[in-house]
């Protein structure tokens, strides 16, 4: 097997040796990036030396923090080509993105005999949120079918929909098949309704250069984890207007205008659905890891990505008794099953093979239920993936078919 370079140095990622010093093939990050030194003397110095609280404190350090947070938000509006840096809400990650759409817009908006649309291939958190307001507001909420290799079929989307489809919420990349979603095509059917769309950027921000003008959708949430930054933080981007349209979700400081017992007005967007004390030191993190990807040209992180998925397939296919799932073309991401052995066996052995990867159904069960099985086996590149790690999951696929015989 030739052995490929990784976009950037595996020794700027502390995480991917083992405590004795052994390198470490880790095939999780769709489930999670591992950090980069610079992402974690970021976040350290925010939380040591330059530590304060942001947005009330009339002290410099307060003030220094302020810009600090504040320069986060206007990076990633930057990052993916956002109109206006109020366009950009810090969350907590993808999964309180979505809930929040779910609970202002979606609970004003929608009424009993309106349609939701989802595909088979989404994520749990873009399943229950929507499935919580169709109980309380009488919506109802149907599924899009998936083409015969795993990709969300704009052919039937295009039939289902019609006037009274309010919103269309799909996976701009799927986090169990790699698939990517012609988000701009999906955009224009949802319009052509006069729907709204949301679009899980989850798999896709880390991957691909996003233009939200371009995909021209209405919400768009990703993680800031999965995008070689720290937990905790999320972004949720919506049009300014539909923002400023929305009522907030959560009350506490921060996000109002003035407080009294006769009543409360509100902040403008973004600051209106971000109550109480930020996520300072992880903004100012993924500021950094956004700096740090960006070094890399995404473009280029994307074709690493899929060259390395292409490759596990083609190994993968010379093991006769791997079924694969997805399309040929994926994000970086590669789903399969071992004959006779259960997803999780496999992953306890390549463990010990110093091999991580992901077993399970992925949250994402009703897309199980469609291939046919309860889990899969998955392995997903980052940019610092190369053809060693490849190499080590095959050595362990091999022992793991001598020990199950």
């Amino acid at each position: 097997m030739t052995v490929s370079t990784t976009l950037t140095r595996k020794a700027d990622f502390p995480g991917l040796v083992t405590p004795e010093g052994a390198p470490w093939h880790y095939l999780d990050t769709a489930a999670t990036a591992q950090k980069p030194q610079a992402v974690i003397d970021a976040m350290s110095r925010a939380m040591g030396r330059d530590y304060a609280t942001v947005h009330r404190g009339v002290y410099s350090r307060s003030a220094m923090m302020t810009q600090g947070y504040e320069a986060a938000r206007r990076r990633v509006a930057e990052f993916i080509g956002a109109q206006s840096e109020n366009e950009i809400v810090f969350v907590r990650g993808a999964t309180e993105a979505i809930n929040l759409v779910a609970a202002s817009w979606g609970m004003t908006r929608l009424t009993e005999g309106d349609r939701i649309v989802l595909s088979t291939l989404e994520h749990h958190s873009n399943i229950v949120p929507w499935q919580m307001v169709a109980e309380r507001t009488g919506a109802q909420i149907d599924v899009c079918p998936l083409t015969e290799d795993g990709c969300i079929d704009l052919g039937a989307l295009e039939a289902m929909i019609g006037p009274r489809t309010k919103l269309v919420a799909l996976a701009h990349v799927s986090n169990v098949l790699g698939s990517v979603l012609d988000a701009r095509k999906a955009a224009d059917l949802a319009h052509s309704v006069g729907a709204k769309i949301l679009l899980d950027g989850c798999q896709a921000a880390p991957r691909m250069t996003l233009d939200m003008k371009a995909l021209d959708c209405d919400f768009y949430a990703f993680s800031g984890h999965k995008l070689y930054g720290p937990t905790g933080i999320g972004v949720l981007w919506a049009r300014e207007d539909i923002l400023d349209a929305m009522p907030p979700w959560q009350g506490g400081g921060a996000m109002i205008d003035k407080v009294s017992f006769e009543g409360t007005t509100y902040a403008p967007p973004p600051q209106r659905f971000e109550a109480g004390t930020p996520m300072i030191t992880e903004a100012i993190a993924l500021h950094a890891a956004i700096d740090y990807v960006a070094a890399h040209d995404p473009d280029k992180l994307y074709e690493h990505e899929n060259s390395l998925a292409r490759k596990l397939r083609e190994e993968l296919r010379r093991t006769n008794a791997v079924t694969l799932f997805g399309p040929e073309e994926s994000a970086g991401i590669v789903s399969f099953a071992l004959e006779g052995v259960h997803p999780h066996d496999l992953g306890t052995i390549l463990d010990e093979e110093n091999v991580a990867i992901r077993a399970g159904h992925h949250c994402a069960q009703p897309l199980m239920e469609h291939l046919g099985v309860p889990a899969t086996a998955r392995a997903s590149f980052g940019l610092y993936s190369d053809e060693n790690d490849i190499a080590a999951l095959m050595r362990g696929i091999e022992r793991t078919r001598r020990i199950f015989g």
